[in-house]
């Protein structure tokens, strides 16, 4: 039986040696993902907020439905229009002073130019229900 025994016993030191892991873990990931998430997201976040509230409040109702503010960068700020039609019609609208308005508005937050694209946020032909993908 000791014969027995102690081939058991060595093989559970044996196992025991090989599923113990003595591998180094490296430092937490949580501090660098908050660090950049300060200096990345929360940043452009603040930025975007405040000429969203601004856009929402200078751009007519009628033409803020068929838009959206698809990026910020470098003082510029990215609107897709759904169609050419109403692409036409902000664009008549920020050369008639609206631009200027929103410039003035968005000061703090560094804007300095609208450009504005043709292209649908949304699946299907219904403007009124956006599916973001």
């Amino acid at each position: 039986m000791s014969r027995f025994t102690d081939s058991s016993n060595e093989e559970f030191a044996r196992l025991a040696r090989v599923k113990s892991s003595s591998k180094k873990v490296g430092s937490p990931l949580g501090e660098a993902m908050v660090e950049f998430f300060k200096q990345s997201v929360a940043k452009r976040h603040t930025k975007l907020s405040k000429i969203a509230e601004c856009w929402a409040a200078l751009v007519p109702d009628t033409l803020n439905e068929h838009c959206a503010l698809e990026s910020y960068s470098r003082g510029t700020l990215i609107v897709i229009m759904d169609s050419s039609s109403h692409l036409y019609e902000l664009k008549q609208l920020l050369l008639a002073g609206l631009q200027q308005q929103l410039m003035m508005a968005c000061k703090s937050a560094g804007l300095r130019k609208i450009n504005l694209r043709a292209g649908r946020w949304y699946q299907g032909d219904d403007a009124g229900k956006p599916q973001f993908d």
